[in-house]
This record gives C-alpha cells, sequence and structure tokens, in this order.
C-alpha cells in the first residue's frame, strides 16, 4: 500500500465527529416522521376513493415539486446557510400535517386536501434533502463519504421505511388524526435537534449573481460530466418505474378485495422488509463496492431492483414478495451509496447544492410522471400486468453500464 493510499484509508476509518451524528440523529427523527407520514396518507386515501387513478396522484403531488422546484432548492442551498434551511423545511413540514388534523377535525378532509398537503409537504422536502446531501461533504473527510452515507442511508431507511410503516399502519387503526399528528412532532422535535449543530454552512461566492445564473451553472455541470449525467438518467428510470408501482401498490395489498388481501398493519410490515434489507444494505455497502468494484456492484443493483418493481406480477403470496423486498432494498442501497458519494467526491463544494438538484431533476423529476403513468397502466391493463411493465424497463438499464466502467468511473473520481 503507497503512503497515499494508507493515509486515506486510516482517514476513511477516522470517528465522524459529533457534528455528523447530530445530522444523524435529526435525519433519524425527520425520516421516522415521513415514514409515519407517507403510510397515513394513502390508507386515508383508500377511504375516501378506490380509483387507482386517483390514489397515484397522491404520489403525482408528493413527487412533483422535484420537477418544478428542485432547481430552484438546488441553487438555495449553495447560496443560503445549508443548516438554516433544513430547519426551515422541517418547520414547515411540522406545520402541514397539523393544519391537515385541523381539517379533519373540523370535517373539511377531502382528496384535493390531501394533494394539496401532499405537494406543499414535497416542496419542504426538496429544500431539505438538497441541503441535508450537500452538507455532509462539509461535515467528513471526502475519504469519509461512503462510510458517512452509508450509515445516514442506515438510520433513513429503517426509521422512514421499517419503523415508519407499521407505526403509521398502527396508528391510523387508532385514528386518522394520530396519524397525522406524530408526524407533526417529530418533524418539529428534528428541527430542534438541527439547531444543535454548531457552524456556518453557508458556501464563499466570489462574485453576486443572478438566480438563473446559478441554476444554469450546475446544469452545464452535469450536462458536460459524462458519468454524472449516465447515472442520472438511470436513476430516473429507477424511480419512473418504482414509483409507478408502489403507487397503487395500497391497492394490490390493502383490503378484502385485493390480491394480497392485507390489512393496513400487514400492509406496512410487508414494506418494512425492504427497509430491514436496506439497512443491512448500509453497512456491507462500503465492503460489497470495495470487493466486487463498482461498475459490477451498480450491475447487480439493476438486476434487483428490476425483480423488486416486477415480482408482484407473478405472485401476491406476502411470503415470496418479503424476502424479494428485503434484497431489493439491500440493493437500492447499494447503488445510492455508490451513487451518492462519487457525486459529492466529484462535485465542487460551491456547486453541491446545485449539481445535487440538477441530478435530482432527472433523476426524481421522473416520479410523479411514474406514479401517474403507473395509475393510467393499472386502471386500462390491470395491476399486475403494470408491474411487469416496470420490472421490464429497469431491465433496459443494463444497456447503458459500458458507459460506466471501474476505469471510467476512477478516471472521474480522481479528477482535480
Amino acid at each position: 500500500m503507497t503512503p497515499q493510499a494508507a493515509q486515506a484509508d486510516k482517514t476513511a476509518r477516522a470517528p465522524l465527529g459529533a457534528s455528523y451524528w447530530k445530522l444523524w440523529a435529526s435525519s433519524g427523527l425527520s425520516n421516522l416522521a415521513d415514514g409515519i407520514f407517507k403510510i397515513a396518507l394513502p390508507l386515508l386515501a383508500i377511504q375516501l376513493t378506490q380509483s387507482p387513478v386517483l390514489i397515484a396522484g397522491l404520489s403525482v403531488a408528493a413527487t412533483l415539486p422535484w420537477l418544478l422546484f428542485a432547481l430552484t432548492a438546488g441553487a438555495l442551498a449553495d447560496r443560503l446557510d445549508r443548516r438554516r434551511l433544513m430547519v426551515w423545511a422541517n418547520l414547515g413540514r411540522a406545520v402541514l400535517p397539523a393544519l391537515l388534523v385541523g381539517a379533519i377535525v373540523l370535517d373539511w378532509g377531502s382528496l384535493w386536501v390531501l394533494y394539496v398537503v401532499a405537494l406543499m409537504v414535497g416542496v419542504a422536502e426538496t429544500l431539505y434533502d438538497t441541503s441535508a446531501q450537500s452538507i455532509i461533504p462539509q461535515v467528513v473527510h471526502r475519504d469519509q463519504l461512503s462510510r458517512a452515507n452509508g450509515r445516514l442511508y442506515g438510520v433513513e431507511l429503517i426509521t422512514n421505511q421499517f419503523i415508519g410503516p407499521p407505526l403509521g399502519g398502527l396508528l391510523v387503526a387508532f385514528g386518522v388524526v394520530a396519524g397525522f399528528a406524530m408526524p407533526a412532532a417529530l418533524w418539529l422535535a428534528a428541527a430542534c435537534g438541527l439547531l444543535l449543530v454548531r457552524g456556518s454552512f453557508r458556501t464563499e461566492r466570489e462574485h453576486k449573481t443572478t438566480l438563473r445564473f446559478d441554476i444554469g451553472e450546475g446544469l452545464r455541470f452535469l450536462r458536460d460530466h459524462r458519468i454524472l449525467r449516465t447515472l442520472a438518467v438511470m436513476t430516473g428510470v429507477f424511480n419512473f418505474a418504482s414509483s409507478a408501482a408502489f403507487a397503487v401498490l395500497v391497492l394490490f395489498a390493502v383490503g378484502p378485495a385485493s390480491q394480497m388481501g392485507l390489512s393496513a398493519t400487514g400492509f406496512g410490515l410487508l414494506l418494512t422488509t425492504s427497509a430491514l434489507g436496506a439497512f443491512v444494505g448500509s453497512f456491507i455497502a462500503e465492503r460489497v463496492e470495495a470487493r466486487l468494484g463498482r461498475a459490477a456492484s451498480l450491475t447487480l443493483a439493476i438486476l434487483g431492483v428490476a425483480i423488486f418493481v416486477g415480482s408482484p406480477a407473478i405472485t401476491d403470496t406476502p411470503y415470496v414478495l418479503g424476502p424479494v423486498f428485503f434484497v431489493g432494498g439491500m440493493l437500492i442501497v447499494l447503488w445510492n451509496v455508490i451513487t451518492v458519494s462519487l457525486r459529492q467526491r466529484i462535485t465542487p463544494n460551491r456547486l453541491l447544492g446545485r449539481v445535487n438538484s440538477a441530478y435530482r431533476l432527472l433523476a426524481w423529476g421522473t416520479m410523479p410522471i411514474g406514479a401517474a403513468v403507473g395509475g393510467l397502466l393499472a386502471q386500462g391493463l390491470g395491476l399486475q400486468a403494470m408491474f411487469a411493465i416496470m420490472g421490464m424497463l429497469t431491465l433496459t438499464l443494463l444497456g447503458l453500464m459500458p458507459i460506466l466502467t471501474n476505469k471510467a468511473i476512477t478516471a472521474a473520481d480522481t479528477q482535480p
């Protein structure tokens, strides 16, 4: 091992620091709130309608801000203090479900009210998530990014998908008010936790520029970087397919008339299996990446996600889908740890918010489109046909892997 490699290995294994762990704890609270909220919303919606298109509309509303607001969120993350943006975003997310509780108590609840709340929570999420990914390289060393991102994904997914969904299902079983009051309290606690992180997280700006110029600079960086551009497109296809499938999964899984016949709590437990896999994946991703190489690891993730999305097309047995979701969750985290850490290392800090948002415009902006298409396909062709189509679509990503060789990825990673 060369002296440089030995030093990098020593740095990678060093403690992540108090500021990182405060961010980690706040992220756990925030994602627990999100996990409860995302299960409570469709469970309330299916009490109002059984239409696949209208149910999918909730996912469209929740993810539409990534299509409409992502670039602005990225520019703000590079202009303002990223920690403060995260605080304000969580405060906004705390207020919205509290207002929904008030509407339910006053009997003003309707599907359109759910759409508005989902949309506004999505706007706050774009600000929070863009700032959260951009702040990490300011808190830990670049050689620690894979470990730092892995631990973050661990707590995010265990709370968002492992604890949150069954807890959300249980709370809604007691009453829909409880299902929305709890995430409001948790988002408030997460905002308070961020106030404990000391320091300034505003990037240095040499010249005054317009918001439009800032957005354009981030877009051009992503456009001109072949590796990042390819990964953004591939992640966009992933998210299109998974959003299409999971926007209407509740209709496939919940209720005596559904194919799976699960209760609300059972549905939460089914989603928990993928979260458990993701939790395991967050601890092994760094070692799998080192052992297999990044190109082989990304190929494995594509295959796993295709099975994950497409498996309900061939079975409705929870004891089969549970293990499939477990493996799928594990491989999704492998993909995310590799791609996010690579993006954070490649991108200059002053551009990271904008590049993150431009990347997510491609990667996440497909989610509302996927949710809408999933609802339409399920309405016209049936749920299982839609799952099959999305599984096959994911497999087409293997055709882009010749661009993402280990040599090409390493060359991009080591550029000054």
